[in-house]
């Protein structure tokens, strides 16, 4: 995609509200000018641009977690700007830019559907696309290892599953849930004696590994780890908000309170919601 270095003609197009891709990727290399676009965006790095990319991606998550459908224009915005910085960054060392990144993109979900672009059949479950998704995965890897190209950068609880699932596909793998209910039972017993015995890291170790285990009893029962776990945040969250209102009704604080009459009230917004789902 052809870019314009005029100034007059960057100016128009920057401040054409239907400039569209072309207008952003402009606003980027505007930004990065080394002569007069903006210090901050000039002395980033991809490693010091990462961080924000990730939370982007997050952002994007809770807005659709939200069902806040009117800031997920906003949110998708940020994370497409993340792709242009980056790219940017890589035509600014000589390395790739932007069209590369969308040639690359395009070219693998054609590769990746020839149900779709190709002679294969269309009459296939979403499972079996899953599967054969998978396979031309697995070519496109060749000779790697198994485990090789997991992200080290997803969140570890995601990370953790995509392993196993690697792993279970070459036969490593539990057969049901009742061995991984042991193995939990045992990653939690030896938690319990390194709390005692051990050192901080050989504790912060032995938690890591109950942690991969209940990620992996996740997998066998199909639930999303981290989905599971901000669920339980936002239940936690909500719940304790009714503590809290319930104690300013009183005239108290939580600070003024005890756990007795905390759990009391914990109890009571349980019921509550008990109550309103079945009602």
């Amino acid at each position: 995609m052809a870019l314009p270095h005029s100034d007059d003609i960057s100016d128009q197009l920057v401040r054409n509200p239907q400039g569209g891709m072309p207008r952003l990727l402009e606003i980027m290399r505007r930004l990065r000018d080394p002569k007069t676009g903006c210090p901050w965006d000039i002395e980033q790095t991809f490693s010091s641009i990462a961080p924000y990319t990730l939370e982007e991606a997050h952002e994007v998550g809770d807005a659709i977690e939200r069902q806040a459908w009117d800031e997920l224009p906003g949110e998708l915005g940020d994370l497409l700007f993340q792709v242009v910085f980056h790219a940017q960054m890589a035509r600014d060392a000589g390395m790739f830019g932007f069209d590369d990144v969308v040639k690359a993109i395009a070219d693998k979900m054609v590769a990746r559907h020839p149900h779709v672009f190709g002679d294969e059949s269309r009459d296939k479950t979403p499972e079996q696309q899953t599967v054969d998704w998978e396979k031309i995965k697995a070519a496109e890897r060749g000779a790697a290892r198994v485990l090789d190209g997991v992200a080290l950068g997803l969140p570890a609880l995601t990370r953790a599953v995509k392993l196993q699932k690697r792993a279970a596909r070459v036969g490593f793998d539990w057969p049901s849930t009742d061995e991984v209910v042991a193995k939990i039972v045992e990653e939690a017993g030896e938690l319990v004696e390194a709390r005692a015995e051990l050192t901080q890291d050989e504790v912060t170790e032995e938690f890591g590994d109950l942690l991969f285990v209940m990620a992996n009893l996740a997998r066998h029962l199909q639930v999303d780890p981290e989905a599971a776990l901000r669920a339980a945040n936002t239940k936690f969250t909500r719940r304790f908000g009714r503590i809290e209102d319930w104690l300013r009704d009183a005239g108290k604080a939580p600070a003024d309170s005890d756990l007795a009459e905390m759990d009391a009230l914990w109890n009571r917004a349980k019921a509550e919601e008990k109550a309103l789902k079945q009602g």
